[in-house]
């Protein structure tokens, strides 16, 4: 890192941390001294992509280093929209905030720990909500002069007054997936996500306080999209990384009502990590955790259940009606083999990214180029379907896939086949 001096008066102070994904990213002294709280710093020790790492060796990076990336993101977005008159160096300033926070409440584990989270009936931007209002990090924004209530809308998609903003951390056109896709594109080595980010932040307008992008930067959204959908196919619904994933799964739940993994505790929130969890489970002696125990081991030793059977199912509307519970005792009725060897994964995804308020993003908001106010400047709402090659990816992605672990292999695939025969 080195130390220099910015050009606001509230930024006089800065760091700048290398990023292999981004070069330089700049950290303001109010940030850094959020950065350098227990809180964040628990972000080192959870994996971005889970299970991935066991597949792609080298995706060791984690939400520290994704959280830094989409601020800086982020920031260019901010420069862009501040460029245009639409918002000041304090708006900025509010946004690089929002954006470094809206991963503080991930749990061990990442997106896979949400899973177990959904038996509590709450998530990780409800604990990240917690974090920043009740903990020294809402202190910290306070003493900075940054209204700590502000930032959590932004971070988590409920700000009425700055839904742009909302749109710059998540949603079709976010910091959040410029980083996240051409981090995990690098770790990996799956060269599937690279995106021109600067492209599009550069281009990033407001059209009735409604995130909005020139026209002219459209095929690099369309490619983008195109990134995206590729990395779910190649990497974040690969057969061997959903394997990973499905052992995991299994043991955080079996092991969440000895432990209260999914219950928020602010004080014992910084040890809620990928390794402290696994070791916690791994070193109990408790007969009740042999099974998540078990799991825990052969997660650590790469001894992972076998796929026998895989269906990509594709759909325009929310695939629902999958009864996994009903597939599991089904193929255990016809295999023989008992149902909690049998696991049946059913992971869905919008091909297109959902937007803040967490529904389905039909269409996005193009301005051609002009005179900003003049007469030859127009804005529309171009839906995904008029985009050809976008419409083609768009709706929604599922993967139906049946594991089990190696010595039931034969029994469960022959069971499968006939079982799921007219699946589609």
């Amino acid at each position: 890192m080195r130390k220099s001096m910015s050009a606001y008066k509230k930024d006089r102070h800065h760091v700048d941390v290398i990023d292999p994904v981004h070069g330089f990213i700049r950290v303001f002294d109010r940030e850094l001294a959020i950065v350098d709280h227990p809180l964040f710093q628990r972000l080192r020790r959870i994996r971005q992509l889970s299970g991935a790492h066991l597949t792609y060796p080298s995706a060791q990076h984690t939400r520290f280093e994704h959280s830094l990336g989409t601020m800086h993101i982020a920031d260019q977005a901010g420069h862009a929209l501040l460029e245009k008159g639409i918002t000041d160096a304090d708006g900025i300033s509010v946004l690089r905030l929002a954006a470094l926070l809206h991963d503080i409440g991930h749990g061990p584990f990442s997106h896979l720990f949400e899973e177990v989270m959904q038996r509590s009936n709450t998530s990780h931007e409800e604990f990240g909500k917690q974090i920043i209002l009740k903990s020294e990090i809402g202190d910290i924004l306070t003493r900075y002069g940054f209204d700590k209530k502000l930032v959590v809308a932004i971070a988590f998609g409920t700000s009425k007054k700055f839904p742009y903003m909302n749109q710059i951390v998540s949603g079709a056109l976010s910091a959040d997936m410029m980083d996240y896709l051409g981090r995990d594109s690098h770790f990996t080595g799956a060269e599937l996500g690279r995106t021109a980010h600067q492209r599009i932040t550069q281009s990033l307008d407001v059209y009735k306080r409604e995130l909005a992008l020139e026209r002219s930067a459209l095929y690099s959204f369309e490619s983008m999209m195109h990134s995206r959908h590729q990395m779910f196919k190649a990497v974040y619904f690969h057969r061997t990384v959903r394997a990973a994933e499905i052992m995991l799964l299994e043991t955080l739940k079996l092991a969440d009502d000895t432990f209260g993994f999914t219950s928020f505790d602010l004080d014992r929130l910084p040890n809620l990590t990928d390794e402290s969890v696994l070791s916690l489970i791994i070193s109990s002696d408790s007969q009740d955790l042999a099974r998540a125990r078990s799991f825990a081991v052969d997660f650590q030793n790469r001894r992972l259940p076998k796929c026998v059977f895989e269906r990509i199912l594709t759909s325009r509307e929310n695939l629902q009606g999958i009864d996994t519970e009903e597939i599991r005792a089904r193929i255990a009725v016809s295999s023989g083999v008992p149902g909690e060897e049998i696991f049946v994964d059913s992971s869905v995804t919008p091909s297109i990214p959902l937007s803040p308020s967490k529904n389905e993003s039909s269409y996005i908001l193009v301005v051609s180029s002009g005179r900003r106010g003049g007469r030859s400047r127009t804005t529309e709402r171009i839906p995904i379907s008029d985009i050809p090659s976008v419409h083609a990816i768009s709706g929604f992605m599922r993967t139906l896939r049946i594991y089990t672990r190696a010595r039931y292999r034969n029994k469960v695939e022959i069971a499968t086949e006939s079982t799921l025969d007219g699946v589609q």
